[in-house]
């Protein structure tokens, strides 16, 4: 990408810290968290945004990276499932998720996870109407979706539904 005449220089902040990565404005957000800033939670999986596996937060709501262009990025908060390691919701999912053996093969679960995230950011105690439309663009090949619903069901700290 050296010799490409449109790279420049972005300013991106990346779960809480500038970075500055170097890229096309139009390189999908994906691949420069993924490729620039080395950080490989954040997954490729349908690059049209239909499968949620790029899913990260970007000033706090969940989007498809693989669609978003750097330079749509520049002036945004960037959240990364890296980002969410000391966050105290996110670490009632993690637990939920592993007190409900959710993942099988997994590389569905960073994008889950995020999705899951802004959902109790925004809605504490969601109905599983609420979980199934927050979640409804997050794909999981091993269909793990009743799990993943009980999972934010226990993180939210309701009762057994």
């Amino acid at each position: 990408m050296a010799d490409d005449p449109e790279e420049r220089e972005f300013t991106l902040s990346i779960n809480g810290e500038e970075q500055r990565i170097r890229a096309t404005p139009d390189m999908p957000l994906l691949w420069a968290l993924r490729q620039e800033a080395g950080l490989s939670g954040v997954k490729f999986g349908c690059g049209a945004a239909l499968c949620g596996a790029c899913t990260v937060h970007l000033d706090g709501n969940p989007v498809r990276s693989c669609v978003i262009p750097v330079a749509a990025a520049e002036n945004s908060d960037i959240t990364t499932i890296e980002g969410l390691q000391d966050d105290p919701t996110a670490r009632k999912l993690f637990d939920a998720w592993l007190e409900t053996d959710v993942m099988q093969c997994g590389y569905c679960q960073a994008g889950q996870i995020m999705s899951a995230h802004a959902l109790l950011r925004r809605t504490p105690k969601p109905s599983p109407d609420d979980i199934d439309m927050a979640m409804s663009g997050n794909i999981c090949r091993c269909g793990t979706y009743l799990r993943i619903r009980e999972a934010i069901r226990i993180a939210s700290g309701q009762e057994e539904s």
